[in-house]
């Protein structure tokens, strides 16, 4: 028994508890209860169905679905609450312990955990992290809201074992307890259909860093420097030179000290992603990497799927998948990034974001706007009614199917068309992930 299963056996001995959404995670927490704690009871609550049988859960274990899987969370001592779970009740007004796999893992492995957090950029830097330190030979592991649940990895950390964790601000909500490592790495709206208003959102992304100590390090962009921190701050900026690492021309200068990004030989598209290698370098400094390796595991790095990935090239077009993007700035960056950008197709679930930074910029290029789904009327109808450029160059289209066959016919060859949508996927798709798979089998389909 290690350190972890020996403080879960602790903190769950003749407790109720309740496991609050059997996804993924709800999953893995009743896998290492069921292993582990020394509970009173288990109760898995959640809005949709749970077949006992499938699972494999004993008569023992309660069930609760439907609209009133949540009316009884008082009942219970401790609820290990899921990520995608937004309660119904504020949580001052609840008579039990709200907690989560993040919460419990992070109160035993902090010391050893590097935590990446921001609104655009935290898959990419925690996967090149984790590459990094892999190829370098360092003993880690990798988990988080890249789809692996903490508890999962849980049984496998050594006291040696470097642990890289991407963080989303659902994990990060009700934290009390931060990594050594806190990466922040940007700060935009996002998710304002759970959180509402801007403020809320902000200070669930903040825990990551909280409640560090003074011998625990932040990792910040220059932006959003907070005040009043214990911990060591060390700044990032592509556009601040004063920051404490500064990424400009390819270039990472920290100090006295610059390090050359290998632009040519790697395969990470755009000057945003100089910004996260600046990142990863700072991090991996600090865990002893050195520059050769550093260098050596950055050129086999692979970008992630739906990440400004490209697809193919069809009647001359070439097409990328950037479905990843949720956001004004996202989108931004795919125009520049992808060369010859020729037409990018925008929208998709309407979160209430305010798109006016996205339609200035995209007002002053030459490309084909199309937009999409009721993010993208509402773009479109701003568009129209506004002073832009050569408005007879945005479009709309009811869905992503239309969307394709349109770029296709108006996109010039020799240019590039991407899918940046600058908004949520839910309720047209499962997630962005289905997204841009859906758009890549249109793009073949076009041959």
């Amino acid at each position: 028994m290690n350190k972890f299963t020996e403080y879960l056996k602790n903190y769950t001995e003749n407790k109720s508890i309740c496991i609050l959404g059997f996804g993924r995670e709800g999953r893995s927490t009743y896998k290492m209860l069921e292993k582990y704690c020394n509970c009173s009871s288990i109760t898995i609550c959640d809005l949709n169905p749970v077949d006992r049988q499938s699972n494999t859960l004993p008569e023992t274990v309660k069930i609760v679905t439907g609209e009133i899987y949540q009316d009884s969370l008082s009942d219970f001592d401790i609820v290990f609450k899921s990520p995608g779970i937004v309660l119904k009740d504020d949580i001052a007004l609840l008579d039990c312990e709200i907690t989560s796999e993040t919460q419990i893992f992070f109160s035993v492995f902090g010391s050893q955990i590097t935590g990446i957090t921001g609104t655009k950029g935290k898959s990419t830097v925690s996967s090149l992290i984790y590459h990094i330190l892999k190829e370098s030979g360092h003993d880690c592991l990798f988990a988080g809201n890249i789809g692996i649940p903490v508890f999962d990895i849980a049984e496998s950390v050594n006291k040696n074992t470097q642990i890289v964790c991407e963080l989303s601000c659902h994990q990060l909500e009700y934290m009390t307890v931060s990594p050594h490592i806190a990466v922040m790495l940007n700060l935009y709206e996002e998710h304002l259909d759970h959180y509402g208003k801007m403020e809320k959102y902000a200070a669930a992304k903040r825990n990551v860093y909280k409640h560090q100590h003074e011998c625990d390090s932040l990792i910040v962009n220059y932006d959003i420097i907070p005040e009043n921190i214990k911990s060591d701050i060390i700044s990032v900026s592509n556009s601040a030179e004063n920051a404490d690492v500064y990424v400009s021309g390819g270039d990472v200068s920290s100090g006295c000290n610059k390090y050359a990004i290998p632009v040519d030989e790697i395969k990470l598209l755009g000057i945003h992603n100089h910004y996260n290698i600046a990142v990863a370098k700072t991090v991996c400094d600090m865990l002893g990497v050195g520059e050769d390796e550093f260098t050596r595991a950055l050129c086999t790095f692979n970008p992630l799927a739906h990440r400004l990935e490209f697809v193919a090239e069809v009647n001359g077009v070439r097409y990328y998948d950037d479905s990843i993007s949720t956001a004004c700035a996202t989108a931004i960056e795919a125009v520049k990034s992808v060369p010859s950008c020729g037409t990018i197709l925008i929208g998709g679930m309407d979160r209430g974001i305010d798109y006016t930074e996205l339609i200035e910029f995209l007002s002053v290029t030459d490309i084909n706007v199309i937009c999409m789904e009721t993010s993208g009327r509402r773009i479109f109808d701003t568009i129209k009614s506004s002073d832009f450029n050569f408005s007879e160059r945005v479009h709309f289209t009811e869905h992503l199917e239309e969307a394709v066959a349109l770029a296709s016919e108006i996109t010039e060859k020799g240019k590039s068309c991407v899918l940046s949508p600058a908004s949520a996927s839910y309720g047209i798709f499962r997630n962005f992930e289905e997204r841009g798979d859906v758009f890549k089998a249109l793009v073949a389909a076009l041959k």
